[in-house]
């Protein structure tokens, strides 16, 4: 029965909530007389059935100008009940008036008790109804339980309490005065009786709503919700939610700012609008994971011109759409274009440079996984070595004045093909520098960035979604992390710091072990990891070795004595440099071994430069490997090797 009501037609429904409410009016108007006369049988003269019916005709009359019957019951807010207390207080004005005007008795306390019963009767029907319309979704809700019970948590509280999914019914307080409180008719209790909370509310999930200013130190909360082997996620930002890129019921795994468990660089974002505003800056390989948060950074900055320098026509249409819409909506006012390009090809970056004008240039472009460039050593040194050379004489030639680097710490004592090609990259940069001073040449060198592609967060994510295992390399790997936005901030600041050929680098505080962060992924995601001594566990993590070219840690600097800069976070690196004319020769030799596709050679080369290159393996270049060596050296004449056209 229930049923077939809310199935009816929208019209339908209005009539019989017009009805509904012209029943308990009236038997409002009965009661209050009654009440009022002390009479259990009052039955109305004529007058007073006119002055109850006229009354009813009016207050229903004003519930439908005030728009009580378009507002759907089952969404029904606390607008809603203003509307019926005006209503009703509109009806018990109007009972006076007609029991006036027409000179019907209407005891004075009639309306008052008249108006709380409407009150009452009119609200306390939609309250049923509502009720009995939500009550079967929330049996079939997940339980879920919101840490926080500040704004945002409310805030949270209050869409899902309206969607389909998840059912609020405890709030995770991480102050203790706030224990056995109430807010919004749902318990708080304090974080030290979580097991507990969570065994008797039956809770499947947590849900990280902590307010922007609540000062949490969200590593120690994560590290006592690990245990509780239910899934633990987060709710978008509150400038994601002012700039509309999200809404609050927007669900999603744990940041992995949260997995880092480490404060960010906050830069001195002055200093880096006074180096952007109204300039024109170009970022190559603005598709990528840094160069596009480069783009949404440099943007907010207003440079006059943003050029957009990829290869990948997808992900120059990517960004190129996203930063369009930036523009847009926050009426920034830059001129955006989006050049189709490769780094390896220097007229193309230096008629681009010169069209546009460019004062500054970021230089992301480069082929960073450590296997794939092991695997294709020709072309990692021609993106990373000669692509940085091209766009560096480039900048010369089209008078840029500031160019930087994106470097890695993989460039420190390298091991593999992918850090020697970056390390002689900003060997370069420091030969160029020494070599003219009209552009500015820096560096700045981080470790692996989260989020990225090719990281190990997304990927350790999909491997536990899909059931496992997780592989990790070896046990004992560990890594400097930080977030894409933070890297983009360091670059940014060294851009405007940077005097020319300095190597600046990030204090990044303590490195995380892969393991450790894998497990860590496992326990937040609601899951048990699987060990000889829990064989029923869920996930497995299982060691694969490393791969070619890879260490077991990471460092940052070459030296030991690093020099400290405005900034707290960010320091700059005393290292080895090499004449010009050294460089020279280096890359003319580099250069000929790429054109007899000698991977041998490459290495060697690699090595006899100051890069502190130790391979740890064979080549493992795949043509290399699997062709017949000779036949690719047939034809070789070193006369028709092109030298490059260095100053």
């Amino acid at each position: 029965m229930f049923q077939k009501f809310l199935n009816l037609s929208r019209v339908y429904k209005r009539l019989i909530s017009v009805c509904a409410d012209v029943v308990v009016l009236l038997f409002a108007l009965w009661a209050a007389f009654s009440l009022r006369l002390e009479q259990q049988f009052w039955v109305p003269d004529r007058g007073q059935l006119i002055v109850c019916g006229l009354t009813v005709i009016i207050t229903i009359a004003v519930f439908v100008r005030l728009g009580l019957y378009r507002a759907v019951i089952r969404y029904l807010s606390d607008r809603a009940f203003i509307t019926v207390i005006t209503g009703v207080f509109v009806s018990a004005i109007t009972l006076i008036l007609l029991g006036y005007w027409l000179e019907v008795l209407v005891p004075r306390s009639v309306p008052i008790i008249y108006g709380a019963l409407a009150f009452i009767f009119v609200s306390g029907t939609r309250m049923t109804v509502r009720m009995m319309v939500n009550r079967p979704k929330h049996q079939n809700k997940q339980f879920v339980g919101i840490v926080g019970s500040g704004e945002t948590g409310l805030q949270l509280a209050n869409a899902l309490d309206q969607g389909t999914e998840y059912h609020p019914c405890a709030f995770i307080s991480l102050l203790k005065a706030n224990h056995r409180a109430l807010v919004n008719g749902i318990p708080v209790y304090d974080i030290s009786h979580i097991e507990r909370v969570v065994k008797e509310h039956r809770i499947k999930r947590l849900l990280l709503a902590l307010d922007a200013d609540s000062g949490i130190d969200r590593k120690r909360l994560l590290k006592r919700l690990e245990p509780l082997a239910i899934p633990v996620q987060t709710v978008p930002t509150m400038s994601e939610l002012v700039a509309g890129q999200a809404r609050i019921n927007d669900i999603r795994d744990l940041e992995i700012e949260d997995l880092l468990g480490r404060d960010p660089v906050q830069p001195d974002n002055a200093q880096v609008a006074r180096s952007l505003y109204d300039r024109a800056v170009m970022v190559t390989g603005a598709g990528g994971s840094i160069g596009s948060e480069l783009c949404r950074q440099i943007i907010q900055h207003r440079p006059s011109k943003l050029v957009l320098f990829e290869q990948s026509e997808f992900s120059l249409y990517a960004i190129e759409r996203e930063l369009q819409a930036i523009n847009q909506i926050e009426a920034l006012g830059v001129e955006i274009h989006p050049l189709l390009g490769s780094v390896t090809h220097r007229r193309r970056c230096e008629t681009a440079m010169r069209s546009f004008g460019i004062e500054t240039v970021y230089h992301a472009a480069a082929y960073k996984h450590v296997p794939l460039v092991e695997h294709n050593i020709i072309e990692g040194v021609q993106n990373n070595v000669f692509g940085t050379f091209n766009v560096a004489e480039a900048a010369i030639a089209a008078g840029v004045k500031r160019f930087v680097l994106i470097s890695t710490d993989k460039a420190v004592r390298p091991t593999n093909v992918m850090g020697a090609s970056k390390r002689l990259a900003e060997l370069v940069l420091q030969g160029l520098a020494q070599r003219q001073s009209d552009t500015i040449f820096s560096m700045v060198r981080f470790g692996n960035v989260l989020g990225s592609s090719g990281s190990v967060v997304p990927l350790f994510r999909d491997q536990i979604r899909d059931g496992g295992p997780v592989t990790v390399t070896h046990p004992d790997i560990i890594r400097y992390f930080m977030t894409i936005p933070e890297a983009s901030q360091l670059v940014l600041q060294a851009g405007s710091m940077g005097q020319g050929g300095e190597v600046f680098v990030l204090d990044m505080g303590e490195p995380v072990k892969i393991a450790d962060l894998a497990r860590k992924m496992i326990h937040l995601m609601g899951l048990v990891e699987k060990t000889d001594e829990r064989p029923d566990g869920d996930i497995e993590i299982v060691f694969s070795g490393l791969r070619p070219g890879e260490k077991l840690y990471e460092e940052l600097l070459i030296g030991d004595n690093p020099q400290g800069t405005a900034h707290p976070r960010i320091m700059m690196a005393r290292e080895v440099s090499m004449a010009w004319y050294d460089v020279e020769q280096t890359l003319n030799r580099l250069m000929r071994a790429s054109h007899e596709f000698d991977c041998g050679e490459i290495i060697k080369i690699l090595k006899t430069a100051p890069t502190g290159f130790a391979h740890n393996g064979d080549v493992a270049d795949l043509v290399w490997c699997n062709g017949n060596r000779e036949r690719l050296g047939e034809g070789r004449n070193e006369d028709k090797v092109r030298r490059l056209p260095l100053a």
